[in-house]
């Protein structure tokens, strides 16, 4: 497929979005010593919503990349704990205390905002390795010609490139020109999102709801669930609240459609009268509408690939989509390192994207179906898999069942080089 030598040239790179997953992109290839141009659709790249997760096979590319971590402000996560839906009281606990010493990264949990300005940054400041990513707005893409290279914008103006990597997310133009036609069906399950700033927690005399540094979880033997994480450094609580479809009210309705408080509490009537209390008091309530996707055929074609929400849409169960985003972004970085031949010609280019699918794309597939199945039972969650005593937290298909080690042992270098010399 390709051979490690130094036949290397420095790419002129397209990437297709700015959000989590372009800049993540964005900072691997100018790291790697390409010149990385951004187009994003709208007339601000920015980030919505709250929390979201990093874990250990995600940091590290954060920290491999030189990433300013503490610009992103999180919150270093200590445990992972269950709760009973009704009482609160503690049914499990997945201690993350020697987690750091077993992985060598620390599980960081950021508000997406924070993580968005962390990586635009990496991305496009000067004081970073590499020449500095160029951010354009109001350019949403509309065609490519694979084979050349050439993007076509709404605006009118087209661009030739080396390489075009669509990170687009979930509605993605890109993966529409690869004639990728998504198989997906909507959810059993619908969710609300809301925050709670720490200040009103005290306010609440709800402290000790505050101060664990964990993400933590109530039900979850169905599909009811409410998942509690920090972020922010600790100023922010965000929630994420599942709930039958068939009840929802408006389950059409996407993230930016405004929920009163009184929707959000409808659901949920039976639920710890603590979390009760906080949700009485939340803001920014939205509703998140849930599909379940089978792998994509293809990721690339030419000189066009896909990453993150784009290539893997995922539900968010694992906690892994921002993860799976920063490996996909990583493995472009190495596969167009000059370690490799294939920044060398539009022919090699090709080759490189190939490999990168061979990659990614049974790795992200698996971490997409593990996600499925936690969704209506939380003992599918990485962490909790690893449960080998409480009988409450039994993963059903041990075969099946997605594992920490498995996670955070991956080596994507070993990986790709594997796949590159075909053993």
């Amino acid at each position: 497929m390709g051979s490690i030598d130094n036949s290397w040239r420095e790419l002129n790179i397209a990437i297709i979005g700015g959000g989590i997953g372009g800049l993540a992109t964005a900072t691997s290839l100018r790291k790697a010593g390409h010149r990385v141009t951004i187009y994003e659709r709208a007339n601000f790249a920015g980030e919505v919503g709250a929390s979201i997760s990093c874990a250990a096979n995600g940091t590290r590319w954060l920290e491999t990349w030189g990433v300013n971590i503490p610009l992103g402000k999180p919150v270093v996560l200590k445990k992972l704990i269950a709760h009973d839906w009704k009482t609160g009281d503690v049914q499990n606990v997945y201690d993350l205390a020697d987690y750091e010493d077993r992985w060598g990264y620390v599980y960081n949990m950021f508000h997406r905002i924070d993580m968005h300005a962390m990586l635009m940054d990496s991305a496009v400041g000067e004081s970073h390795e590499g020449i500095p990513a160029v951010l354009k707005v109001n350019h949403k893409c509309t065609a490519i010609d694979h084979k050349a290279g050439v993007v076509t914008f709404s605006n009118g103006v087209q661009a030739q490139h080396d390489l075009v990597i669509g990170a687009d997310g979930i509605g993605s133009t890109v993966r529409t020109t690869l004639g990728i036609v998504p198989d997906r069906n909507q959810s059993t399950s619908h969710c609300l999102h809301c925050i709670i700033s720490t200040e009103d927690v005290k306010r609440l005399g709800l402290l000790n709801l505050s101060v664990n540094e964990a993400i933590e979880y109530w039900g979850g033997q169905g599909i009811e669930k409410i998942v509690y994480s920090p972020c922010r450094e600790g100023q922010v609580n965000s929630f994420y609240c599942f709930f039958p479809t068939e009840i929802a009210r408006n389950p059409g309705e996407g993230w930016t459609h405004s929920i009163s408080v009184e929707e959000l509490l409808e659901p949920f009537g039976t639920l710890d009268p603590r979390l009760y209390a906080l949700f009485q008091n939340s803001s920014d309530i939205k509703p998140w509408r849930l599909f379940v996707h089978q792998p994509y055929p293809i990721w690339h074609s030419g000189l066009t690939c896909i990453l993150g929400d784009a290539a893997h849409p995922m539900l968010p169960d694992q906690s892994q989509g921002a993860c799976q985003a920063l490996e996909d972004a990583a493995a472009l970085g190495i596969i167009f390192s000059d370690k490799y031949a294939f920044a060398s010609s539009p022919e090699d280019v090709s080759k490189g994207l190939q490999i990168y699918e061979q990659v990614r794309k049974p790795r992200a597939s698996k971490v997409q179906a593990a996600s499925a199945r936690a969704r209506e039972d939380i003992t599918e969650r990485i962490g909790f898999s690893s449960n080998t005593t409480n009988p409450l937290y039994k993963v059903k298909d041990e075969k099946k069942k997605l594992t920490i080690e498995e996670m955070n042992e991956y080596d994507l270098s070993k990986d790709i080089e594997s796949k590159v010399m075909g053993t």
